[in-house]
């Protein structure tokens, strides 16, 4: 690195670090420890801005040809409307670690089947006969279930002896009919209309607390979404915006292009995840994070240097209705000022503290001190900087040239913290909503506050152990078999990230529902976290994500329960693996 020149004030960071490090070497005299954790800290010092400099040297400019620049990283033969910066840099490798720790999480599905209907007797010789129609009888390592194939549901239970036959009778005047998709509707023929709700007391469509009035909105059949881990963005948005908003909330069946999973729940879960991680990605720049701590997420302000950046924000908009109205969970989570957006609700001054900081404390000095005493002078305009091109936005009419002043303080506070919410960003954020609306009126929203808001989209993060416990249930094991007292030892012993990992390898998500694992969903409905004695020692533990069960062989040490444990969770991807 050239100094430019001889003298001291020429002299390059990098040579003014090697003097610094001279200095530090001769106080640490011989201690060797001491030599050697400084040379550690230089290093670091050294090699940061170095590493900062070879990224952004493997950087091309190019023009498309519409004129439009757009920047080549030969590294990762990647592109991006964003012209590279060492924060963007450093953004988007905290992005990639985010996300190999994620598909890490994700490892966990393994030994997810397509089941195959061989080996189960044949129904003539069944004494109760024929299933109805649209039902089939399966088989997993010798125990029968049942899968309804009308529905896309299954269940344990014979539908001949439990699912149907011991129903109780319709109302008088009622009659039970299907559709052409098989879904079961009931003909009131009193009053000449019809109902997907069932009449019967007990039988009504629940749904849980918190969640939003949509069951009576629900449409019939489903919606087929085929994607792949490779294109998984591309795949989304490309089908999501090809389908028509209302038909968005139809049952959604998930295929992952290239694997044998069977989608009745756990799949849909796992695309929910995934695809929310990836529109995150700070090199699509759409959102970026809070701030240095905070990793809730707003709009980038800069998404316009991306022309096609408002229909993507349409799409995401489409994507998190959907994620909502489904009962699905997303990776992330959003700031609560931009909850309360959504909500139509007036962010405080206070919500100004949790996503930026500094600027709070700058507003709230202007707040407690006077302005003429301490000679400062404000003006109702605030100057912002995007993608290097300053630009000044006024307050109020004339507001440049009107002063702030004791008497008109509190106006100004109220413009400029309105401002700092919406800066440059009301465009893309009319597109969200424009998007959400489409598929979930956002007048549903009315009965929840941004907090209640934030965990039906987010669910619950922090692993409550002793909840976990008391709404877990045993086949084949009891609670005071050796295997699950190992096993509850082994979770005790992980850490929060250990336990997310283990609790999305068996019900396919990180995320609790609001009451916690009392309110886990299967592809039946409520599904509490199930321990199945299933399969050999020498196997791994494997998981059903569509029933919230995990399948735990009958280990003969603690030490074996927990190598196979966590080699499962942590090693394994995708369904249908052996």
């Amino acid at each position: 690195f050239s100094t430019g020149g001889n003298g001291p004030e020429n002299k390059s960071p990098f040579l003014e670090r090697a003097d610094v490090f001279r200095a530090t070497l001769s106080r640490a005299g011989s201690d060797y420890s001491c030599r050697v954790w400084c040379l550690v800290l230089w290093l670091h010092i050294y090699l940061t801005p170095l590493y900062l400099c070879l990224s952004l040297s493997s950087w091309e400019k190019r023009v498309d040809q519409r004129g439009r620049f757009y920047y080549v990283d030969h590294n990762t033969r990647t592109t991006t409307w964003q012209r590279p910066t060492e924060e963007s840099v450093r953004n988007y490798e905290q992005w990639q670690s985010q996300r190999s720790q994620l598909q890490g999480a994700m490892h966990q599905f393994s030994q997810r089947f397509l089941y195959q209907s061989s080996g189960v007797p044949a129904v003539e010789n069944d004494p109760l006969g024929a299933l109805p129609p649209g039902w089939e009888k399966r088989q997993d390592n010798g125990r029968v279930y049942f899968v309804n194939h009308n529905t896309r549901t299954t269940q344990w239970e014979d539908p001949r002896t439990q699912g149907m036959i011991q129903e109780p009778p319709l109302p008088p005047g009622w009659e039970m009919k299907y559709t052409t998709e098989g879904v079961r509707y009931f003909v009131d023929h009193n009053s000449r209309t019809t109902s997907f709700k069932d009449p019967r007391p007990g039988f009504e469509s629940g749904f849980l607390r918190f969640s939003l009035p949509l069951q009576s909105n629900a449409l019939p059949s489903h919606v087929k979404i085929s994607v792949s881990r490779q294109t998984l963005f591309e795949d989304s948005f490309q089908q999501i915006m090809n389908v028509k908003p209302y038909d968005l909330r139809r049952r959604l069946y998930i295929i992952m292009r290239g694997e044998e999973g069977l989608d009745y729940g756990g799949i849909a879960r796992e695309w929910f995840f995934l695809l929310s991680h990836e529109v995150l990605n700070p090199m699509y720049c759409l959102f970026e994070y809070a701030g240095k701590n905070n990793y809730c997420l707003q709009i980038n302000p800069a998404s316009s240097i991306n022309p096609d950046h408002l229909t993507y924000f349409r799409f995401i908009g489409r994507f998190i209705a959907m994620a909502l109205y489904h009962g699905k969970f997303i990776d992330t989570g959003f700031t609560l000022p931009f909850y309360k957006r959504m909500l139509n609700k007036k962010p405080t001054l206070k919500d100004l503290e949790s996503i930026d900081p500094e600027f709070y404390n700058s507003i709230m000095w202007v707040k407690d001190n006077c302005l003429e005493e301490c000679g400062v002078e404000l003006y109702f305009a605030q100057d912002m900087e995007i993608l290097g091109k300053v630009s000044t936005h006024q307050l109020k009419d004339d507001g440049e040239n009107e002063l702030v002043t004791s008497e008109n303080k509190e106006e100004y506070i109220s413009l400029l913290t309105d401002w700092r919410f919406m800066r440059g960003v009301e465009e893309q954020t009319k597109a969200f909503l424009d998007g959400f609306n489409e598929v979930v009126p956002l007048e549903w929203l009315r009965y929840f506050d941004e907090k209640e808001l934030e965990l039906m989209l987010c669910g619950m993060q922090e692993i409550d152990l002793s909840d976990w416990q008391k709404n877990t249930i045993y086949r084949h094991y009891t609670k005071n078999s050796k295997q699950i007292h190992w096993f509850w030892q082994v979770v005790k012993d992980m850490d929060n990230e250990k336990r997310i990992r283990l609790l999305q390898f068996v019900t396919g998500t990180c995320r609790l529902p609001v009451g916690g694992f009392a309110e886990l969903i299967g592809s039946n409905g409520p599904q509490k976290f199930c321990i199945d004695k299933v399969g050999k020692e020498t196997w791994l533990p494997r998981s059903h994500t569509c029933f919230n069960r995990l399948d735990l062989p009958p280990y003969r040490s603690l030490e074996q329960l927990k190598e196979k444990l966590m080699f499962a969770i942590e090693e394994t991807e995708g369904f249908g693996q052996e």
